[in-house]
């Protein structure tokens, strides 16, 4: 019976053993992603992202809509990179629709990093007037990365809507992601700078001296194009 017991372990029991070995490591990984310790939660995506599974990915999505550490949502982020985009894809896209603000801003995020075009029809307008300042910010940025080819000019008339939003740092998101369409946004910058909300035309001209000149301070940009439109002009002259 002992040998027997032995042969057992070592050819079938072993085989178990592996499998509730491993289950038990995807549960103690999906317990340390609810840990009151950011350290312990981090690691516990970190052990799931190197050792992907598409049953954790539910999980991932869930937790990245209410991790609090902005370095555990980036590890999450990255988890859910290294599974499988038939099963990521669908249930980020849902997420983009969420109440919650922040699981729409994570999930648009992760977007951009996975960069499947496939997402795009999750891109819509309202989604890019999203009325929460991050939200927006992560819109924009996931719209630069998975615009079809030939929809650049369509992005940048509804990226144009956001000229004046926000403070310094949406402001500066907003340009960012216009310079990166290009040139493309000439039409939209023309149609800004002439805009009757002075926000509108500052910020037009800003992203417009950003596009000629990338090295040129945002900061140093605004308050140039504020100093034209205090004077009363749009810039115009200089195109």
């Amino acid at each position: 019976m002992t040998v027997t017991g032995q042969d057992t372990d070592t050819n079938v029991d072993g085989d178990m053993d592996g499998d509730m070995d491993t289950n038990a490591d995807a549960v103690r990984a999906l317990r340390g992603l609810e840990h009151d310790t950011a350290s312990v939660r981090l690691r516990a995506a970190l052990a799931i992202g190197t050792a992907p599974d598409p049953r954790f990915v539910g999980r991932l999505v869930e937790r990245c809509a209410i991790e609090p550490e902005f370095f555990v949502r980036d590890m999450l982020t990255w988890a859910l990179t290294r599974h499988p985009v038939s099963v990521t894809l669908p249930a980020l896209v849902r997420e983009v629709r969420s109440e919650r603000a922040q699981a729409r801003s994570q999930a648009l995020h992760t977007l951009s990093k996975i960069g499947d075009r496939r997402a795009w029809p999750a891109i819509t307008p309202a989604v890019l007037s999203d009325a929460d300042d991050e939200v927006a910010r992560s819109a924009w940025r996931t719209a630069v990365v998975l615009v079809p080819e030939g929809g650049e000019p369509t992005l940048a008339a509804a990226l144009a809507t956001q000229f004046g939003r926000g403070g310094r740092e949406t402001q500066l998101s907003l340009s960012r992601a216009l310079v990166a369409l290009g040139e493309v946004i000439a039409p939209a910058l023309r149609a800004a700078t002439t805009d009757t909300d002075p926000r509108v035309r500052a910020h037009a001209l800003a992203t417009r001296r950003l596009l000629r000149d990338p090295d040129a301070g945002f900061d140093l940009a605004i308050e140039e194009a504020k100093r034209v439109v205090a004077l009363g002009g749009s810039g115009q002259e200089g195109r």
